[in-house]
């Protein structure tokens, strides 16, 4: 069950992880049309830890929220999660972004709106002069949102990572503070 609120948009609430979260979490990222796109090998309830903490970052709930849901810990029937941000290595470099949405929300906004606050976020908690993400290149929906939002790629890895059943490239992305406070 989400924890607190972190953040709110129109549509997207970012809340905290909580431990019974865990089960939500790996169903996602085990989920094939999230696991490919994202390159995470497949991982039990077990080897996904703490889920609730993180010890260089934060772990984010996306969620649908009802009209009722407060700031606090909501009922079971007050929000729905329906995807998951990290904000990593926020203690000696700027900060990376990984993110998924469970395929049902594909497609309409929800993505470009969590990034948004998730950006908001870390560039009001954390004094790093900017934030990252890193892509595949097959990865054009995650590309879009990205460069929707002032991205810039900034450098390529080629043949990185071995993704079903190919090597594919890693395109690391950028965005600068004053880019986005701009």
């Amino acid at each position: 069950m989400p924890g607190a609120r972190v953040s709110q948009g129109e549509r997207v609430t970012l809340r905290t992880v909580e431990e019974e979260d865990r089960a939500f979490i790996q169903r996602g990222s085990a989920n094939p049309e999230i696991r490919i796109p994202i390159g995470n090998p497949v991982r039990s309830r077990s080897e996904l830890g703490d889920v609730a903490q993180k010890e260089d970052g934060n772990q984010l709930l996306v969620c649908l929220d009802e009209a009722a849901a407060g700031p606090g810990a909501p009922a079971e029937d007050e929000t729905t999660p329906v995807g998951w941000v990290g904000v990593d290595d926020v203690s000696y470099r700027r900060p990376d972004l990984a993110y998924w949405l469970v395929p049902e929300v594909h497609g309409e906004g929800y993505g470009r709106e969590m990034l948004s606050l998730t950006i908001e976020y870390t560039f009001r908690t954390y004094d790093h002069p900017a934030v990252g993400a890193i892509v595949y290149e097959f990865n054009d929906a995650s590309r879009g949102v990205l460069e929707s939002l002032g991205f810039e790629e900034e450098g390529r890895i080629r043949r990185d990572r071995f993704i079903d059943g190919e090597y594919v490239d890693t395109v690391q992305y950028g965005l600068l503070r004053e880019e986005w406070w701009e």
